[in-house]
């Protein structure tokens, strides 16, 4: 007998959100969840419209998460999981009430307004039946896990250097005073938190070099700037990294996030360099991993080919060839993360990011907004 469909509901994602419909799509496309409630709005007329545009019954639009996680828990077919789409204010209430009620959390990075908040919740999730993942959707790329594989298995040596840029443009201006819904929360302290830039895409390239390298990042030096006159929060961020490979040097890298980089697009990019070879993987050309040898030869692997690892091959849906990218990549996560609720436990090897994604997520976030305030030099990460 194949297993039952889990049932989603969805905070957030009402009219104008970018993410809620990508949730959605990857939640679906493997056929394992189907999204069926949602409070999509604080406003009860808008979460009904956008319960109609999701084409999910009236009767299970609702006003607030509370709403729903209240009527949902007296239906015979109530929902299983919750997809937390919010702005980043809302992340840890909407969780907490979740898993309290049993329900699992899919949750939008980053975790938290701060760091206490996220060790708050940390406690609720080891009491919790539910289990609680997080949306770094980039770890679902096939070419990521191989990379994450490779550097683990040896295949570039030893570490020596860790290089991951996240460059985009679209708020080189001040998009916030426009009107934008998408740049007005992410520019608004109580809305998004300590950090601009480095919470909305700067804790996305320090959680995939961290994936990726296999070491935790141990220390920083932190370089954050307002570009945008009158903006709250940083729009540009330059961090030295120190990853700790067990030995008293560690293993340098540098972080570069930018969202004043007028005319680039979403330009995440990975480099990891070893003894013997560095690797390169860029998510804007995501169906190829270069790996660059000392000995002057270039090997390109690419998604779908029959000589990739284990991991790899699971994340792929096509044959090589065939293009696989942002929602595919996000569904992995999903399909992911319902294989763990069957099982009733996350990933022991950490491939599906959980709490410790997000308690280091926010503590590089306070630490490089504080180190970078008090010009203070280095300074050691401590979730």
């Amino acid at each position: 007998m194949s297993d039952p469909i889990l049932r989603l509901g969805m905070i957030g994602g009402g009219p104008g959100s970018f993410i809620g419909p990508v949730h959605r799509m990857a939640a679906e496309l493997d056929g394992r969840i189907r999204l069926v409630a949602g409070a999509f709005s604080s406003d009860a007329e808008r979460s009904r419209q956008a319960g109609a545009g999701y084409g999910i019954d009236p009767a299970r639009a609702y006003p607030s998460h509370q709403a729903m996680i209240a009527a949902e828990s007296q239906r015979a077919d109530g929902i299983d999981l919750v997809a937390i789409v919010t702005p980043n204010h809302l992340h840890v209430p909407a969780s907490r009430d979740a898993l309290r009620a049993g329900l699992h959390v899919m949750c939008d990075k980053p975790a938290a307004l701060s760091l206490a908040e996220m060790q708050g919740l940390a406690g609720v999730v080891a009491d919790a039946k539910g289990l609680y993942a997080l949306t770094h959707t980039y770890t679902g790329y096939p070419l990521v896990r191989e990379a994450r594989a490779l550097v683990a298995a040896g295949r570039l040596g030893r570490l020596r250097k860790v290089v991951v840029e996240y460059s985009q443009g679209w708020l080189s201006t001040a998009l916030e005073e426009t009107g934008s819904k998408q740049a007005g929360w992410r520019t608004d302290p109580a809305l998004s938190g300590a950090g601009g830039c480095i919470g909305d895409i700067g804790v996305h390239a320090f959680n995939l070099a961290e994936y990726v390298a296999g070491a935790p990042v141990r220390e920083l030096c932190a370089d954050l700037s307002i570009m945008v006159p009158g903006r709250r929060l940083d729009d540009d961020c330059n961090i030295l990294l120190r990853f700790d490979d067990g030995t008293a040097q560690g293993v340098p890298g540098v972080l570069h996030a930018s969202q004043i980089a007028a005319g680039d697009r979403n330009g995440l990019r990975l480099r990891v360099f070893g003894t013997e070879a560095g690797l390169d993987w860029s998510q804007e050309v995501p169906n190829t991993l270069t790996i660059h040898g000392l000995d002057g030869r270039t090997e390109v692997l690419h998604t779908g080919a029959g000589n990739l690892g284990p991991a790899a091959r699971a994340a792929t849906r096509l044959p090589t060839g065939h293009p696989e990218g942002y929602i595919e990549a996000f569904a992995n996560l999903y399909r992911d993360f319902a294989a763990a609720i069957r099982a009733g436990a996350m990933p022991a090897d950490g491939s599906l990011p959980g709490v410790e994604a997000g308690l280091r997520g926010m503590a590089f976030i306070e630490t490089a907004v504080a180190n970078s305030q008090a010009r203070a030099g280095w300074s050691r990460l401590v979730v």
